[in-house]
């Protein structure tokens, strides 16, 4: 029940949607002078979720500092997890990459570097549709492409959110007794909520965010006067996040 909520919830948390709901509200409203004032905040809304600067800072502020490679220590293992493939495009012979293949990009370069002795990949599906792969496997074969043994790769195929990604990755690591130091992986704006889940699992993770989508802070007049439709789903995006952490404290999963 959780997981599809959790589906369902991202498209209430849509900046769009909201906007369009106050131009509809504004023009089907019988009172004259409510409408100006819901259209103007209409105007307003998209004005101040389309800025550049304004999300950019936004981001800024959230995502945690980066770690440089060559600053990283000696750890066991890797945990990279999924959630930056498309399962549902065709054809399935290939990984098919949205955001976030720095996940298991930067996971291969600390391999090659010697900084990990094996990547682990936390991943089933997080579609509630039927997919041919799990991310975990799709994200394997850009390991293997790679040159990364096929033995120095581990599976975790059953995780469909970031709670589950935690409780399952435990219990392959208790298999596992060489893996004591472990390394997490995921995007930068991910990052808290998987902490708090390995945490919350009682499973000790350093952390390497990735991914980052911000910029150096820039007042040119295309970052502080033109809108970006990108900024709209950046928004979207972070918002989303938000709900997720405060959902998942909620609950108790981090």
């Amino acid at each position: 029940m959780f997981f599809v909520l959790s589906k369902t919830l991202q498209y209430l948390v849509m900046p769009l949607l909201w906007i369009v709901a106050l131009l509809v509200f504004g023009l089907i409203s019988k009172k004259q002078a409510r409408n100006r004032k819901v259209l103007w905040l209409a105007v307003a809304a998209l004005l101040f979720f389309t800025n550049p600067f304004l999300i950019n800072e936004v981001w800024l502020a959230w995502e945690p500092e980066p770690v440089l490679m060559q600053e990283v220590p000696h750890y066991d293992a890797a945990v990279v997890l999924t959630g930056v493939t498309r399962g549902d495009k065709s054809p399935h012979d290939r990984t098919h990459y949205g955001e976030g293949s720095e996940r298991i990009l930067d996971a291969i370069q600390l391999y090659k570097m010697g900084k990990v002795r094996k990547i682990i990949i936390s991943g089933g599906s997080g579609s509630l549709q039927e997919v041919v792969n799990t991310e975990a496997h799709d994200l394997q074969q850009t390991a293997l492409y790679a040159g990364v043994p096929a033995q120095d790769i581990l599976l975790e195929e059953q995780s469909r959110n970031t709670r589950e990604n935690a409780r399952f990755t435990k219990e392959l690591v208790q298999q596992q007794p060489g893996l004591q130091r472990l390394l997490l992986l995921t995007s930068a704006f991910h990052m808290r909520r998987a902490a708090g889940c390995f945490a919350k699992a009682g499973l000790a993770v350093a952390t390497f965010p990735v991914d980052f989508q911000t910029h150096d802070r820039s007042f040119t007049p295309d970052d502080l006067l033109v809108p970006s439709a990108e900024a709209l789903y950046k928004w979207e995006k972070i918002i989303h996040e938000w709900v997720g952490v405060i959902t998942y404290k909620l609950l108790g999963y981090a």
